[in-house]
């Protein structure tokens, strides 16, 4: 499950079992680039990087293309619930299968944007400050032993996910595997809360029960004082890595495809491209 492609609006992925002829997945890094007349340059980067993903199939089943191509022109395909007019707007959920850490690349790095670190944590339980930066990473000062503190996807309420999917959950190395706590939430599509996994310790397993379609991380440090918020690891299918680079999970939206028979029908060649977004809108 894990090594496959899943992809479409969350509750609806589907799994693409066929391995793309051509698969780019490079991030679009927008450096531009100045030269002064002394010959001397100097680069202007924005602070994030976003993601594009290119794939290309031949021969593919007929019912795998038919989903991809809703996607691109935002048909309702089986099981779309909502009106005739939005259900199939909305960003793209994508489970890329060569992403080891589906948090995002500076939350895996315990790093933020945001004062607090409001864009990657927020606390489900008890109380926690997220400092400024100590180093490279923030840290968090935990004053109640029963904290409870959970990672936010920057779109959806969660990770997407579908029923049955295996997910694992590693909560940063820094805290004691004797305290601490780490626990995973299931949502449904509308984002209620539905049942939790939880396990004593640094990992937890469990399996997305029926009718879930995100998944909420959520661990408990156990002590008070100071902690570490890096090195987190949220996997499907495999077991969770230490510090292992954040790939992401994030939300896209479809700018091109092209749909062209093969040979032998019915199967087709089918190329999609996607780049990351915050929100898409028909």
């Amino acid at each position: 499950m894990a090594r496959n492609l899943w992809i479409g609006k969350p509750g609806l992925m589907r799994e693409i079992s066929q391995s793309a002829r051509s698969w780019d997945r490079s991030a679009e890094l927008n450096v531009s680039e100045f030269r002064s007349l002394e010959g001397q340059i100097t680069t202007v980067a924005p602070a994030r990087t976003t993601r594009r993903v290119k794939l290309s199939w031949e021969w593919l089943e007929p019912d795998d293309a038919n989903h991809l191509v809703r996607l691109a022109r935002r048909i309702n395909g089986p099981g779309m619930l909502g009106s005739p007019v939005n259900a199939g707007a909305g960003p793209v959920a994508v489970l890329d299968p060569a992403s080891v850490n589906l948090l995002d690349p500076l939350q895996a790095a315990g790093q933020s944007q945001q004062s607090g670190g409001g864009d990657h944590w927020f606390t489900v339980t008890g109380s926690i400050t997220i400092s400024p930066f100590i180093g490279d990473t923030v840290l968090g000062d935990c004053q109640d032993p029963a904290t409870k503190i959970a990672w936010r996807h920057g779109v959806w309420t969660g990770w997407p996910v579908m029923p049955g999917m295996q997910v694992s959950w590693m909560v940063p190395p820094d805290w004691s595997a004797g305290v601490c706590t780490a626990q995973l939430d299931w949502k449904d599509r509308d984002g209620a809360y539905m049942s939790t996994t939880s396990a004593a310790g640094s990992v937890v397993t469990g399996t997305a029960p029926a009718d879930a379609a995100f998944v909420t991380p959520v661990g408990s440090p156990g002590a008070t004082g100071m902690t570490g918020l890096a090195g987190a690891c949220l996997t499907i299918g495999e077991a969770p890595t230490a510090f292992a680079l954040g790939d992401g999970c994030p939300a896209m939206s479809v700018t091109g495809y092209s749909d062209t028979p093969a040979s032998r029908l019915p199967y087709r060649n089918i190329s999609i491209d996607l780049v990351e977004v915050h929100g898409a809108a028909v």
